[in-house]
């Protein structure tokens, strides 16, 4: 008599609970824009979430502490002239989010430590180049300020947020609307889907697409992509009869699925949230009331079903909290932030141990705040692996890191307009008095604005901590 043998892992018994109603957030008008993103994104410092806004896109952002019912006149981050897409914090600085807008720009915001009293309306940069709607965001995961956005016009666009400067433009590759875009951990690889049903991985500073595949899955509906710690891409789409399926491929070798299972007949698509710690993957479908869960391994059939977390509401958007935001002591392997129509309910996915102690097996080394590079070291061909850190003592965020803007001057390479005319003596001497004048002045409205600013963050600080009395 043959016995089944149970499968030897140490994630077998990961089980979700939603937060106590205390520890919810309330009150948050969540954005109604027909769009595949996750509407929210979070990091240890701050959640994020796109919101409904008259007039214009707008997002809020709440401190986590702030849990409980937000008022109705908390102040926004406001600027877009159409809705927000997508946005995404930085994985080098907590304080710095970039958003995409229908109105095809990019923001990059500074979020302040202390609860601003008004609206975020000025944004560190805008970032234009796109001539259609932007709907996906992603920051390189090891290099300085560099930020990828893919628009509705067909153009993944790399930019560099500390100059401004458009750092790589790939135009040629994808002949229809991108639905998702993935880096690699070391960031020298992306993964992309498109609505020509083609899974492609792309050398982005050569702009060579390096492996291809047509029909990953076949239906028509989106499909999403993520690399995995192996060096995989796994997969989530539709079959032919429109019923969802999850699929794991060797870029290497795309004949041929590593896995391919098909999953429910439900039409919302999944969005794949991969740790590459634990090597499990959340499938979270927009409208759906479930975050399902596997395990990626080496060992047939490669993708092991682990568990479903079921809620009686469904899910308009999901949030996923870095590694480094989560609590060790308590076993915490990731953290979902659910948004509902009204409010945000966070999910915590814990294993049951019975030792208080830290765990090594759970926790190896992490993704941490530092990277690894510069943006042009990273431009002129250098990779280099995420910096870890360990948690074994809890994740502290460092302080506050303004990120500064280094525009190049543009008067240095813009070519002349004109033919060129010869300058008497005095017209000469008379141009150069009017320069030294003009910088002399610059220099000294330099100096006042500086001073101006030194004043307002002075008296914002006053304010904070005479808010901080009172409380």
């Amino acid at each position: 008599m043959s016995r089944r043998v149970v499968r030897q892992s140490k994630f077998r018994h990961v089980f979700g609970q939603a937060a106590k109603a205390d520890q919810a957030y309330e009150d948050i008008r969540v954005s109604k824009v027909t769009w595949d993103s996750s509407f929210c994104a979070v990091n240890p410092k701050f959640l994020a979430i796109i919101v409904e806004a008259g007039g214009g896109g707008a997002f809020i952002v709440l401190p986590l502490a702030k849990t409980g019912r937000v008022d109705k006149n908390y102040p926004l981050v406001t600027g877009h002239t159409a809705p927000v897409l997508d946005i995404d914090w930085c994985p080098h600085n907590d304080n710095v989010i970039a958003s995409a807008s229908d109105d095809t720009t990019i923001m990059v915001w500074q979020i302040p430590d202390y609860t601003p009293v008004r609206n975020i309306t000025e944004p560190i940069i805008t970032l234009e180049g796109h001539s259609k709607r932007v709907g996906i965001l992603s920051w390189h995961p090891t290099a300085r300020n560099v930020l990828l956005s893919a628009g509705g016009d067909n153009v993944i666009i790399i930019w560099n947020v500390g100059t401004g400067e458009v750092l790589l433009s790939l135009d040629e590759v994808h002949p229809d609307v991108i639905h998702s875009v993935c880096w690699n951990s070391n960031g020298s690889l992306l993964a992309t889907t498109c609505k020509d049903k083609t899974l492609r991985i792309i050398d982005p500073r050569k702009g060579q697409v390096v492996a291809e595949r047509f029909a990953a899955h076949e239906g028509m509906r989106p499909m999403r992509a993520v690399f995995t710690r192996q060096g995989h891409i796994f997969t989530t789409g539709f079959t032919r009869m429109s019923q969802r399926e999850l699929g794991l491929w060797d870029p290497n070798n795309f004949e041929e699925p590593v896995a391919l299972q098909e999953m429910d007949t439900s039409n919302g698509v999944l969005l794949p949230f991969y740790d590459p710690d634990s090597s499990i993957v959340y499938l979270c479908g927009k409208g759906d009331s479930s975050i399902r869960y596997f395990e990626i391994t080496d060992e047939p059939p490669f993708v092991h079903y682990l568990n479903t977390f079921s809620s009686k509401e469904p899910q308009r958007g999901m949030g996923f909290m870095p590694k480094r935001g989560l609590d060790v002591s308590k076993c915490e392997i990731a953290r979902f932030y659910k948004l509902h129509e009204r409010k945000c309910e966070p999910i915590i996915m814990t294993v049951p141990r019975k030792s208080d102690l830290f765990q090594d097996d759970l926790y190896p080394d992490t993704p941490g705040p530092e990277p690894a590079l510069e943006a042009d070291e990273w431009l002129s061909g250098q990779d280099a692996e995420p910096v870890l850190i360990s948690l074994r003592d809890g994740y502290v965020p460092p302080k506050h890191r303004e990120l500064r803007v280094t525009k190049r001057n543009i008067l240095d390479v813009r070519p002349p307009t004109g033919p060129p005319r010869s300058q008497s003596a005095s017209e000469a001497s008379l141009s150069q008095h009017t320069l030294e004048t003009l910088l002399e002045e610059i220099k000294a409205l330099r100096e006042r604005v500086q001073a101006q600013e030194q004043r307002i963050t002075a008296l914002e600080n006053m304010l904070c901590e005479l808010v901080d009395g009172t409380d």
